[in-house]
């Protein structure tokens, strides 16, 4: 009888020792979890930036009506600034960046003065962000 206990405390203290060792690699592998799901998040809400961005910078502005023209640009620099703050992706950032000044800047002498070397300019920029955008 003493052996069967001695045994079953045996199997027990193993059993034990598995659990706790167990709990360590389930630990482990939902930790490896969380972090493909962090980059699958992280993934998605880049290619929904690029997306955005593209979409804000899609039509280009009516120049036969110049300051509404000048005010969409101003807009659309607005929106692209809060998407670059919200990227990780330093390349994405940069060309989003990128394009945001190059719209902050515009004056309404670009726009009606030099409209084909300003169209230039944003046409340029907007593809830098779509090669950038591009996996």
């Amino acid at each position: 009888m003493r052996n069967s206990t001695r045994l079953t405390s045996v199997l027990l203290a193993i059993g034990v020792v598995v659990a706790v060792g167990g709990c360590s690699t389930v630990q482990q592998a939902a930790d490896a979890v969380g972090s493909g799901a962090a980059a699958v998040t992280g993934a998605i809400s880049t290619a929904e930036v690029c997306a955005k961005a593209l979409e804000s910078v899609g039509t280009t502005p009516d120049l036969t009506a110049p300051q509404t023209a000048l005010d969409t640009v101003h807009a659309q620099a607005n929106e692209l600034t809060g998407l670059a703050a919200s990227l990780t992706d330093t390349t994405i950032s940069q060309a989003v960046t990128a394009l945001a000044t190059t719209l902050s800047r515009t004056t309404l002498a670009d726009l009606t003065t030099t409209p084909a070397t300003w169209l230039q300019a944003r046409a340029d920029e907007v593809s830098a962000l779509t090669t950038a955008c591009t996996p």
